[in-house]
């Protein structure tokens, strides 16, 4: 799966509605697309320091360094071309683009322009073109202006959206998020907006948007550039729609041409000078290493919910202070501690809510502790109130039973279950913003799973198995094949997953909890349908519980040194795998010693690893304790 490109979904939309555009043959040819915001004078930089604004001559320095080192500056209309195939994007290909529509592009950006002869893109939001003094917002463009700038020929004007460019209530607690992507919450009816409303204020704020333009300058926009960066599958289509092929958000990385629909953009801030502004045009600020607190849900939660409050205040300032920049967040309710979903933390159709906090949550950890959240979910395991033949089944007794594992699974096999599921994630996606899928360790069928009628007709038809169970286990091969086949369909089931939610959050990236010994003892695919392989496919990164205790390995170092040799004798291993520590031992109910996680974790970097985690974090046991941790947790940079 190619975690370059916006999600599959989201590209066969695109490629649905809009018909052979794209050139044949793109080749390696890539394109940056660069952001910026308001362009100050020096004296105008006093604090509070906005940090999306650039200075002025720090501006000017950034062109002089584009053109000093051979980048190419294209326009949207050289982008169009390179689409149909009539150009070839040239090499180190870069786009300009302005939001906001602010008087500094006027007065401050189009003299360099003009100076360099480089070509850009100002999105410009169609309601504040209706009054000049919107507050809370620098001084604008006039339309009049817009229409100059435009009459230059460099100047491709975006839509920005009409009125979109402003946060609306998201969630019961009153918080604000984009209101692109947001369903807007009412306290007075205790209600989110309907899946119908949501849509037709979207495709009329589109419309509205497009039409405001074609009033200012007599065309209508070729290009969408979505507020805060934010879009889903629904808002392309509106798009789309309106006219507009093209659509930019917020996310670091090169573009190739299949990304020119939903183009990642990167954000020029801090008022980088020519070096630093180098360093990020040639890095493209992507492959940062992981530090992950996994933190449960349940531990925050309280029937009281101003206790509630105060537990996630603490939580927050504990993540903030660690030096963690990822959280791996339960979604889920299991406070009886059986890895199954019992309740939600978020609106659904399928299971009782516990609370509705997942967002809240979330927003919290994103912006005061400033973290990525993954929402940790389970892939199969729910208690729920549905038909038994939904769930896997167990060879017992010469017959297929229902299965005595721990995890109460429902069968990947079956498609009213896998649809179920879907709903669940489906409505996690729409109610929540967040930045990536942890799937939890549930996905496992063992050597004597999932015998059900569904699974048996299914390995039948499909893989080309023997019908009868006995037959399949009396072979060790036709025992591994078996398990290979069910190692790809849970591999398979995790992207309908993933899909599901990124046709409302695109960007989100996916993680799958591993247990270690598939990847010590590759053979032991057989007893757990996972293999390393298969998950460098399929996720961004592979979380393995790295816990020499819980598997009670006689030598701990060793254990885990041979945990990172056997990871980096696969391509791209290192890079995608995600080490996590146990800070409890569950066997004697014990903490881990401080020196003890301390030096298994220098152990794991000395050997390689590139990405560290732990789980539990305790914030009322104070474990890993937080002294220590801020100490060695962060990546420094010598990291």
């Amino acid at each position: 799966m190619n975690m370059h490109i916006v999600a599959r979904v989201i590209f066969v939309f695109f490629c649905l509605f809009t018909g052979p555009l794209l050139a044949a043959d793109s080749g390696n040819s890539s394109f940056l697309v660069l952001n910026y915001h308001d362009i100050l004078e020096e004296e105008e930089r006093v604090p509070p320091f906005d940090r999306i604004a650039v200075n002025k001559d720090h501006l000017a320095d950034h062109f002089a360094w584009l053109k000093q080192n051979n980048y190419h500056v294209i326009s949207v209309q050289d982008l169009l071309d390179c689409m149909k195939g009539d150009k070839v994007l040239p090499t180190k290909a870069v786009m300009l683009t302005f939001d906001d529509g602010y008087l500094s592009f006027y007065t401050r950006a189009m003299p360099l322009l003009k100076k360099y002869k480089y070509p850009a893109t100002l999105a410009v939001v169609g309601s504040w073109l209706e009054q000049q003094n919107v507050p809370g917002v620098k001084p604008l463009m006039t339309p009049a202006q817009i229409r100059e700038v435009a009459e230059t020929g460099l100047v491709e004007i975006a839509s920005h959206t009409y009125d979109l460019h402003h946060g609306i209530v998201a969630n019961p607690q009153g918080n604000q998020q984009s209101a692109v992507t947001s369903r807007l919450y009412s306290n007075e009816y205790d209600e989110y907006e309907k899946d119908e409303d949501y849509r037709k204020r979207i495709f009329q704020e589109v419309d509205k948007s497009s039409e405001r333009l074609f009033q200012i300058l007599g065309k209508r926009p070729r290009v969408m550039v979505w507020p805060y960066g934010e879009f889903n599958a629904i808002a392309l289509e509106a798009t789309k729609l309106a006219g507009m092929r093209l659509t930019m958000g917020l996310n670091d990385g090169a573009n190739t041409l299949a990304d020119a629909y939903v183009m990642k953009r990167m954000m020029i801030t801090d008022d980088v000078n020519a070096k630093q502004f180098g360093e990020i045009v040639k890095n493209q600020r992507v492959g940062q290493e992981l530090r992950v607190a996994h933190v449960d849900m349940d531990y925050i939660y309280d029937d009281d919910e101003e206790q509630t409050e105060k537990n996630l205040a603490l939580v927050v300032e504990r993540i903030k202070a660690s030096g963690a920049n990822t959280v791996y967040l339960q979604a889920y309710s299991d406070p009886d501690g059986d890895g199954n979903a019992d309740k939600l933390y978020f609106p659904n159709r399928h299971l009782p809510v516990r609370r509705d906090m997942f967002n809240h949550v979330t927003l919290q950890l994103r912006t005061r502790a400033g973290v990525r959240v993954y929402a940790w979910m389970p892939i199969m395991a729910y208690k729920a109130d549905v038909p038994l033949k939904w769930y896997v089944k167990e060879w017992r007794g010469g017959e297929p039973q229902l299965s005595r594992h721990i995890y109460t699974r429902l069968s990947p096999f079956n498609p009213e279950a896998r649809q179920f599921v879907g709903e669940i994630y489906e409505d996690l996606a729409k109610h929540c913003d967040f930045n990536g899928i942890l799937f939890h360790d549930d996905g496992i069928l063992s050597d004597y799973e999932d015998v059900s009628p569904l699974a048996m007709e299914f390995s039948r038809n499909v893989w080309g198995m023997p019908a009868e169970f006995d037959t399949i286990h009396a072979s060790s091969e036709l025992r591994m094949r078996w398990a290979q086949h069910k190692t790809e369909l849970i591999g398979q089931f995790t992207d309908y997953l993933a899909d599901k939610v990124r046709f409302y959050r695109p960007y989100i990236k996916t993680a799958r909890n591993f247990y270690s010994l598939p990847l010590l003892k590759p053979y032991s695919e057989e007893w757990y349908a996972q293999s390393f392989p298969a998950f460098l496919k399929h996720y961004d990164y592979v979380a393995v519980e790295a816990m020499p205790f819980m598997e009670e390995a006689e030598n701990p170092k060793q254990w885990l040194i041979e945990l990172v040799e056997k990871t980096a004798q696969y391509p791209d291993g290192l890079d995608k795998m995600v080490f996590e520590l146990q800070a409890v031992n569950w066997k004697t109910k014990q903490d881990i010693p401080m020196p003890v996680f301390i030096e298994q974790f220098e152990l794991l970097k000395k050997h390689g690893a590139k990405h560290i985690g732990y789980y539990p974090d305790n914030v009322f046991n104070d474990q890993p304790k937080l002294a220590e941790l801020k100490k060695f947790f962060p990546v420094s940079k010598k990291d």
